[in-house]
């Protein structure tokens, strides 16, 4: 069964998050995280996506970003999580997954719920 597509708009907010494979650890060392934010950086000259907020938990990740069109939104974060995870298997010797799944984004319905997601990142 094919995955259902993602709803996407032009220059709106989503809040995505991802979660490490088994709820295991994807952030190991002051390094793991410095390198994905550098990733992230990299990504978004690349790819027209302001980044807002993060936060980066040892486990899982929250992101608050503004693509400028919405197809930007899904190769921003298919470069970030495939370099991210060359990286990680790279540097950790390691092979499979280090992600739960598919990442998750949802789109920010209101200024209001736009000051919420960006409070709770």
């Amino acid at each position: 069964m094919p995955r259902i597509a993602r709803a996407l708009g032009d220059n709106c907010y989503y809040h995505i998050i991802n979660r490490g494979n088994g709820r295991q650890q994807v952030f190991h060392k002051d390094e793991d995280y410095g390198a994905f934010l550098e990733l992230m950086q990299q990504a978004r000259q690349k790819h027209s996506v302001r980044l807002h907020a993060w936060c980066l938990m040892p486990n899982h990740f929250h992101i608050l970003v503004q693509p400028e069109h919405a197809d930007d939104l899904n190769k921003y974060m298919q470069w970030l999580m495939t370099i991210h995870v060359r990286r990680y298997h790279a540097h950790y010797k390691t092979s499979g997954h280090v992600w739960q799944g598919r990442y998750k984004s949802f789109i920010i319905q209101s200024d209001e719920h736009l000051l919420t997601v960006a409070r709770y990142i």
